[in-house]
């Protein structure tokens, strides 16, 4: 197991390949917008997931081990989704206010039990902007994390299956970048305690172990888990982000298409797959994930991978 990052005192790679890219296909700038429709499809995922959870609830707590199944084949994908939307919220794709961003994000928020939306928007943008920054990126594990959870297959199983705790931890870390504490976050967080309320006096706790588990499943110990490894976990420094274009993209609004979203991301998801069409020689060199279950299982097991899979960049603001 690596004891360190890759270390690279290279710049990202992602400003240099947008500005090759629309040298040589300056109509990829037309692709660049905004889907207001990815609003509906959180009204309708999240609405989706609000029944389910009064289903689950409605069978008594007893039924405990249905929500984990249910959470498990059919949550964790819907979570996942909203998830994906509360991305493109973050970066403005939706709707050109910034407030009506938030709510859509908060609203899609609510099935994940714990409002985390605005913190991830204040700490992802800075991810775009500060990639491989220790200081900066949150996407990168912290020294205690990585050589706690180390290389052992239960170890890993462990940090994916509670991946969002650990996410906690993070932001503290971070110097240069904005307070997740701000108005908008303490309004995610009255909304999802009204939300957690409300399903749990109407229909029971099983809701809640049923909208747990969506979320838990959504982002850690779950093929679709794997996502997080895929975008930018490697053992070849040489490229630090990673896609991933299998059919799952479908069902998660082609948040697949890491590459393509980095170098721009200003294209919401359902014109990503464009990028690649209309500029393949700068995508097909770049090797893809070629299934989030088979990557799931090789992280998990091959002892080369650790959460010290990443790169980090020896001259922070670069």
């Amino acid at each position: 197991m690596a004891a360190a990052f890759f270390v690279s005192a290279q710049d990202q790679p992602h400003p240099a390949r947008t500005r090759a890219i629309l040298l040589a296909h300056p109509e990829i700038r037309d692709l660049i917008g905004r889907n207001p429709w990815t609003a509906a499809i959180m009204l309708g995922v999240a609405g989706l997931q609000s029944v389910l959870a009064a289903l689950m609830g409605r069978l008594g707590l007893h039924a405990w081990w249905a929500a984990l199944l249910l959470a498990y084949g059919v949550g964790a994908f819907a979570n996942h989704c909203l998830y994906v939307v509360i991305h493109d919220a973050t970066h403005k794709l939706i709707f050109k206010s910034r407030t009506a961003n938030n709510l859509v994000a908060i609203i899609g928020d609510l099935p994940n039990l714990i409002p985390g939306a605005i913190g991830f928007s204040i700490c992802h943008l800075a991810h775009h902007a500060k990639q491989g920054d220790h200081s900066a990126d949150a996407d990168l594990a912290g020294h205690w994390e990585a050589r706690l959870i180390g290389n052992r297959w239960y170890g890993k199983a462990l940090w994916l299956l509670i991946f969002p705790l650990f996410q906690l931890t993070r932001p503290g870390r971070l110097k240069g970048v904005a307070s997740v504490i701000n108005g908008w976050s303490l309004a995610s967080l009255t909304a999802c305690a009204a939300f957690d309320v409300v399903m749990v006096h109407f229909f029971g706790w099983n809701a809640i172990v049923y909208l747990a588990a969506s979320m838990l499943f959504s982002i850690g110990l779950h093929p679709l888990g794997s996502r997080w490894i895929q975008e930018h976990f490697t053992l070849n420094p040489g490229q630090e982000t990673g896609s991933y274009y299998g059919m799952l993209n479908r069902l998660a609004l082609n948040v697949g298409y890491h590459n393509e979203h980095h170098d721009f991301p200003s294209v919401p998801w359902n014109r990503l797959p464009a990028i690649r069409e209309m500029a393949p020689e700068f995508y097909n060199t770049l090797k893809p994930a070629a299934s989030w279950f088979r990557l799931w299982l090789t992280f998990i097991t091959n002892p080369s991978y650790s959460l010290y899979s990443r790169v980090l960049r020896s001259a922070p603001g670069s």
